[in-house]
């Protein structure tokens, strides 16, 4: 039986290494994986899901408009898929997480999504807080805050690397405009 998958995390827990990991072992069998990124990530290129290490892959990129069921039941009819997988899930609509519950109930095809759980304020995006509601099975993948804590939140940090406490939820970047806390110092840098 397929299921929803969600990983989710901070920045730099491995999020987008785990998925392409898990991509090498679906091709590796001989199987067929298909890739979507949010198209609003374009840091490295329109359609590239690239890690931190240096892992990349090509990918299909999603608008909040496009339909990820027709999509893959497209792609799927073409030619066998055997796993979807998603990065940036954090951007997906609440429609596109229910299209992705079908691709899993009615294509039968396992659905893998990573994504940010938080924005920089400690909400949840619309795609997290409906991927955590409907996924069969939530999985967190975890990394530290510099006082070696868990980190669970994410802060963006301005040209002076000082906290923002205000703006849009969506604002691209990596390692220059965020970093990885727990929740005692996202408090100490956000809240205080």
């Amino acid at each position: 039986m397929s299921k929803l998958y969600f990983y989710y995390s901070t920045m730099n827990a491995g999020k987008t290494t785990s998925l392409l990991q898990s991509s090498y072992n679906y091709r590796e069998r001989g199987m067929k994986t298909l890739l979507f990124t949010a198209a609003i990530d374009d840091r490295y290129g329109v359609g590239k899901i690239k890690s931190r290490i240096g892992l990349e892959a090509d990918a299909n990129i999603f608008s909040p408009t496009d339909d990820l069921f027709e999509i893959t039941s497209t792609e799927h009819e073409k030619e066998k898929i055997d796993c979807v997988l998603v990065d940036e899930a954090q951007f997906l609509s609440k429609d596109q997480v229910f299209q992705l519950t079908e691709v899993t109930d009615r294509l039968q095809i396992p659905v893998l999504a990573f994504g940010l759980r938080t924005d920089f304020l400690g909400n949840l995006f619309e795609g997290s807080q409906v991927l955590l509601a409907w996924a069969d099975e939530l999985k967190e993948l975890k990394t530290i805050c510099h006082c070696g804590k868990k980190a669970i939140m994410v802060v963006r940090l301005d040209e002076s690397n000082q906290a923002v406490r205000e703006g849009s939820q969506i604002e691209i970047g990596g390692n220059d405009r965020y970093i990885s806390l727990c929740r005692k110092h996202f408090k100490e840098l956000v809240i205080y």
